[in-house]
């Protein structure tokens, strides 16, 4: 399974940043290959103008393309997701999140801002394609407090949700490899029914 995380943080170290880093390690036995995207590192005269001649760029819209499941991170600011998102979403296809799992992922200074991932950031996605969206995960600061030796840390019911979440994906997971292997066994079977070439039988007289 093809994951990609999407951090529409605008800054480092962030809570945001914490909060994709941490449902990405708890995917681990889903996959140990997942990639990050970070917006806010790709050229920015690219990103602003949609330069698809970018390299960096091409790749970063290609990763999300192959992937089957993308994880959205974003911080909320009056009640609204990132902009730097906003910039990188715009860059994908019409259909570019269509036959993909999708889990948002949002935080934010008080819980006044929880809806924001219902009436801001999950109509942008459905709007890309996206159909299977999994119920998001809103976090605020108290949530996500800071360590007095850097970075941070998770209230254990952030955590719960996230394993929720993660279980939901393992079964999307299974879903997945079940339907290469019937599309595997169907063509292979298509194959092995294909009747010989002419050129290939010896005809007796």
């Amino acid at each position: 399974m093809n994951i990609v995380g999407i951090l529409g943080s605008p800054s480092t170290p962030s809570r945001s940043a914490y909060l994709l880093e941490l449902a990405l390690s708890r995917l681990d036995a889903i996959t140990s290959s997942y990639r990050s995207i970070r917006p806010r590192d790709l050229p920015a005269q690219a990103l602003t103008q949609a330069d698809f001649g970018d390299a960096r760029l091409q790749d970063a819209v290609r990763a999300v393309g192959e992937s089957q499941l993308v994880i959205v991170a974003t911080p909320i600011y009056k009640a609204s997701y990132s902009g730097v998102l906003k910039a990188f979403l715009d860059l994908l296809p019409q259909d570019g999140l269509r036959d993909k799992t999708v889990l948002p992922l949002a935080t934010g200074g008080s819980p006044a801002h929880l809806l924001a991932l219902d009436y801001a950031l999950k109509p942008v996605l459905s709007a890309l394609g996206a159909r299977d969206i999994l119920d998001g995960i809103y976090a605020t600061d108290q949530q996500l407090p800071s360590r007095p030796e850097g970075g941070y840390s998770a209230a254990a019911d952030i955590v719960e949700r996230l394993d929720r979440s993660v279980q939901r994906v393992a079964a999307r997971a299974r879903e997945l490899r079940e339907r290469e292997a019937e599309l595997a066994r169907a063509a292979s079977a298509r194959a092995n029914s294909e009747p010989w070439p002419a050129e290939r039988v010896r005809w007796s007289v």
